[in-house]
């Protein structure tokens, strides 16, 4: 086994720290405060042909892999991690789906305007009444004479108010026994879609959460994603694509929040010394990187896998369910390490735990990943 990374991934990961502390961490705190959305950080983003990484350069992409991804989302989360989710939802949720599942037209079409900035990738699953049990949409697509008529409704949707299309899932049959569900490439900016962003969240306050209201939608028939009836199974599988990038997210606010802790303890000074002298602080400190360590090589093995073409299922679940607990660990201990300042927004560390909590939420809560691999061990 080789745990080195390669020249490319080497280069990237030099790329994205520089351009993280020099663009992204700047403004990173004030943006914290108002939600303002990162479009100006984007647009250099697009600059620099990073929106498509790890997409092929037939469609504006980089050609990159997936650890280059993680490696990506992993040093923007380490400074902001709005930034991040917005970045990591991008790739992952938004334009996945349309490369692997759509025809090549969708491709040149919309992978193409994902891949060179014109467009945010935005992905429509969770419902008012089906988040864990995503099966259970109600939105439905009734096929009429000259395409596809579109009723429901979806929420907790990342980078909506910024897409200019995004793929949903509705339910085109359902008998007592079957459900069937299709996927749906539906334009933002067309008769009966309204998009709102009024959600007042814990953190990630300056990225970009939805709902969007779809009233008698009428699209055409070549904008169906894939098969008919397999919408369902095809999220499926983007969302283990996408549990990459929350496990990459998640330790990259636990690698920000622990070197805050670290930078800190050693600065500090009490009963004449250093806090990075105190054994507890150090045993503290020790388990932080510890457990960092562990979880980022859980993400890139999981996305070494998906880069082989070899079932990653159960890693991708172990990788953000691990990495997001880690996340919730480190930052937990970053607050307490800094003591009264750790609960001032001024010392940054409260943002990062506030942040970390959507890691075990996204993607599928602990509890789906649990499940999903007890299932993959035989359980």
């Amino acid at each position: 086994m080789n745990f080195e990374l390669t020249q490319e991934q080497s280069m990237i990961q030099k790329l994205m720290r520089e351009f993280a502390e020099e663009e992204v961490s700047v403004g990173a705190d004030q943006r914290d405060l108002t939600g303002k959305f990162p479009l100006e950080i984007f647009g250099k983003m697009a600059q620099l042909s990073l929106m498509g990484l790890n997409f092929p350069e037939d469609y504006g992409g980089c050609g990159a892999d997936t650890i280059s991804f993680a490696i990506a989302v992993e040093e923007l989360s380490r400074v902001c991690a709005s930034t991040g989710i917005t970045y990591s939802a991008h790739i992952s949720l938004g334009c996945a789906p349309i490369h692997m599942f759509g025809t090549e037209e969708q491709k040149k079409k919309y992978l193409t305007a994902l891949c060179t900035g014109e467009s945010f990738g935005a992905f429509g699953l969770t419902e008012p009444n089906a988040g864990s049990d995503a099966a259970g949409t109600k939105t439905s697509a009734q096929e009429v004479s000259d395409g596809w008529l579109i009723e429901g409704s979806k929420c907790f949707i990342t980078n909506a108010s910024y897409a200019k299309f995004l793929s949903l899932t509705a339910r085109t049959k359902t008998t007592m026994d079957k459900r069937e569900i299709t996927a749906f490439i539906v334009p933002t900016d067309i008769k009966g879609v309204s998009i709102k962003d009024n959600y007042k969240k814990l953190g990630l306050k300056s990225s970009n959460t939805t709902e969007i209201f779809l009233e008698k939608v009428s699209i055409p028939r070549e904008n169906v994603l894939g098969s008919i009836g397999q919408g369902f199974r095809q999220f499926l599988v983007t969302l283990d694509g996408g549990r990459i990038g929350i496990g990459a997210m998640a330790v990259g606010i636990a690698q920000g929040a622990y070197e805050l802790a670290k930078k800190y303890a050693q600065e500090r000074v009490q009963f004449g010394h250093s806090l990075s002298k105190l054994q507890a602080i150090q045993h503290k400190l020790a388990d932080m990187a510890m457990e960092i360590e562990l979880a980022r090589t859980y993400v890139y093995k999981a996305a070494w896998l998906k880069d082989q073409g070899k079932r990653f299922t159960k890693e991708a679940s172990i990788c953000k369910l691990f990495a997001s607990e880690v996340a919730m660990r480190v930052c937990n201990q970053a607050i307490q390490i800094h003591g009264g300042w750790g609960y001032i927004h001024d010392f940054k560390v409260e943002r990062y735990f506030r942040d970390a909590k959507l890691t075990e939420i996204g993607e599928g809560t602990s509890e789906i990943q649990r499940n999903i691999i007890a299932r993959e061990i035989g359980c």
